[in-house]
């Protein structure tokens, strides 16, 4: 019988995602069975990241403060290899003492400005983001959100800029020929955000966070798999099938983990964060992520945190929106888990 040809990189996607059976799909139902595959698959996983940079001081330096009604702003930077800074914003609270902290991760767009309210220039702005930086330092936090590579004050000035090609993808392709991964590299900012954190006096290091929406939840689901110190998430519009989501060209190359498919999916890599707290966010009309997809992969997730006794510390809120954050439970969800007592 003749197969139909195959010429285009969409089909060749819709075939490859139809037969491909990943070897480390979690399909157990006992502790036993958890403790089992998250032993596989946390050494696979760690292998498809490939490495990361060596660590170096951090020189961590603030740039600006301002006070407003509820809180303080800073922008601060910091270094988190030989040759890279990383600037980041930092919303905090006016009463003095340790908060909990949360870093908020920014989507594919603007940067870590996006998250108190202002675009790649310094000008105001409202996106999916919802300003929920500053949010979380009005109620009590600390959050910072850092600049991921080829985003906000990481782009390239006016006469680099690439346009109209995206710089993620090109800033992919660079971190290849040197053996890193793009996600890989954005992964160890991260994780030195978190470093930089545990420096601060007004942080309690114990109580630390991560959320964030879009590109921003592939941040936050990466970040959370990789480092326990992060004791919460929240990942918003981002949990759906891996195929689907290349279907619908909702990616770039900052989310690119190689091999992941062979694996496993999304719902693997998130079942790395159990037994401590998450919080998928799914919109009902997101077309980059959509509602049916994210929650398919939310159910095998599900038997991930159920067969290793954490069902509880899973939790999905399905809202009445698109691809955007909503704000209200995720301040919930981090008064429940991040509170002292």
């Amino acid at each position: 019988m003749k197969t139909r040809r195959i010429y285009t990189t969409h089909d060749w996607l819709a075939a490859m995602a139809r037969h491909a059976r990943p070897s480390l799909r979690f399909t157990g139902r006992t502790r036993r069975d958890y403790a089992q595959w998250r032993r596989r698959f946390a050494r696979r996983y760690r292998e498809m990241l490939g490495r990361f940079p060596a660590r170096v001081p951090l020189r961590s330096s603030v740039l600006e403060r301002r006070a407003f009604d509820g809180y303080v702003r800073e922008k601060v930077v910091f270094d988190s290899e030989r040759f890279m800074s990383v600037p980041a914003w930092v919303c905090l609270p006016k009463r003095r003492g340790k908060h909990p902290a949360v870093i908020c991760a920014h989507g594919h767009g603007a940067g870590g400005g996006s998250m108190v309210g202002l675009d790649r220039r310094g000008n105001p702005l409202y996106d999916y983001a919802k300003q929920l930086a500053s949010r979380l330092a009005e109620a009590g936090y600390v959050a910072i959100a850092p600049d991921w590579r080829a985003f906000g004050a990481r782009y390239e000035p006016p006469e680099r800029d690439p346009a109209p090609r995206d710089l993620c993808n090109l800033a992919h392709l660079v971190a290849e020929h040197f053996g890193y991964h793009q996600l890989a590299l954005n992964i160890w900012d991260a994780m030195r955000t978190v470093d930089y954190l545990t420096t601060r006096r007004d942080v309690d290091a114990t109580r630390l966070g991560c959320v964030g929406c879009s590109f921003g939840g592939t941040m936050t689901m990466f970040l959370a798999a990789t480092d326990s110190r992060i004791k919460a998430a929240c990942v918003s519009g981002y949990l759906a099938e891996t195929a689907g989501s290349l279907a619908a060209w909702s990616t770039c190359g900052s989310q690119v983990l190689p091999d992941l498919l062979r694996w496993g999916d999304r719902a693997e890599v998130a079942g790395l964060i159990c037994p401590r707290p998450l919080l998928i966010q799914v919109g009902d009309y997101d077309p980059s992520f959509p509602a049916r997809s994210a929650l398919r992969e939310y159910a095998r997730l599900k038997s991930i945190y159920s067969a290793a006794g954490a069902g509880a510390r899973l939790a999905l809120n399905r809202f009445d929106g698109c691809h955007e954050i909503h704000a209200p439970p995720i301040l919930a969800w981090f008064d429940r888990w991040l509170r002292a007592g």
